[in-house]
């Protein structure tokens, strides 16, 4: 379903926490909200839910949803669990729904397969590690087949293994199990990884709204690229930003010097690391060396260009 928000704000504390004029979510589609800690995203996703008193309008479908919708299913950061078994949990979700008890055995056996919780059904959730909760509270909303599946923060509390897992199985389990979905982030791969779309949320404004790719390629403001990864440096009496991995020795279009403060050996690959002149901020940037190529010694200035940039007005100007 078609999910819409139009007018949205939502103040807490005397602070404005969510401002978005218009946002749509297209049927089908899996939608990765990424932006920093405090920049709104899982507040939106509660509103999505009718979770939260605001100002403005959500629909599903062009209805209005509303607190306890059963069009939607939500998997919060946290999990939380009532007293028995993870079947027991599981099974209570589609009881509240209605769902008729020949399907919901059905429904819950083919998530927990799919969610790698099958081994897991009659365990006390307090026995479950961290990252087989999330797989437990990631299956209780998958379950549902709820028209809307909201997932805050999916991959938090796995371990490194773990989280590579999940990178490959949500995506999956999303196009399996749910319709139109809506993935709330903090970390950069995982927006990319588990979604094609973007929002870049950023102090409660929508910075960016689309394919994920082109927002990549083509931020809209020098904080959206930093938030993105990229680097930003004034050069060539313009501001810059350019992608990891952009940045070559010599001279270029959108050249600018930098002192070298250290090597890093990647094992595979080999960086420098160094600063803008302070009067440019002292800005970090790293350079990849070519293999063979030379390191140059900390306090070594040299130029450097990016083979890809994106140009940002300077503060202060007209542009």
């Amino acid at each position: 379903m078609h999910v819409s928000l139009s007018g949205l704000r939502i103040d807490r504390g005397g602070r404005r926490i969510l401002d978005i004029a218009t946002l749509d979510f297209p049927p089908g589609t899996v939608t990765a909200v990424f932006g920093p800690n405090g920049s709104g995203k899982t507040t939106l996703l509660r509103a999505l839910a009718g979770l939260e008193r605001s100002d403005g309008a959500v629909t599903i479908g062009g209805r209005p949803v509303s607190r306890g919708d059963r069009r939607v299913a939500i998997a919060f950061q946290e999990p939380v669990f009532v007293r028995g078994t993870v079947r027991a949990n599981l099974a209570l979700g589609l009881e509240l729904r209605g769902v008729p008890a020949r399907e919901s055995d059905t429904r819950l056996a083919s998530v927990a397969a799919a969610c790698g919780i099958a081994g897991l059904l009659e365990r006390s959730p307090r026995e479950l590690s961290t990252g087989e909760a999330q797989r437990v509270n990631l299956a209780r909303a998958l379950a549902l087949a709820a028209p809307v599946t909201l997932l805050d923060e999916p991959l938090s509390g796995f371990d490194r293994i773990g989280r590579s897992r999940m990178l490959e199985e949500v995506p999956a389990l999303l196009a399996a199990h749910a319709a139109t979905a809506v993935v709330v982030t903090h970390d950069r791969e995982e927006a990319f990884r588990l979604a094609r779309r973007l929002v870049l949320l950023i102090d409660g404004r929508v910075a960016a709204a689309g394919d994920a790719a082109v927002i990549y390629r083509a931020p809209p403001d020098a904080e959206s690229a930093r938030l993105l990864g990229y680097t930003v440096v004034p050069a060539a009496g313009r501001l810059v930003g350019f992608p990891p991995g952009a940045l070559r020795h010599g001279q270029g279009p959108a050249q600018f010097e930098l002192t070298v403060t250290r090597e890093v050996d990647m094992g595979n690959h080999r960086h420098l690391v160094g600063v803008t002149d302070a009067e440019a901020g002292a800005i970090v940037a790293e350079i990849r060396l070519a293999e063979g190529e030379p390191a140059a010694a900390p306090g070594t200035r040299i130029t450097v260009h990016p083979s890809r940039w994106v140009d940002f007005p300077v503060p202060g100007s007209r542009s």
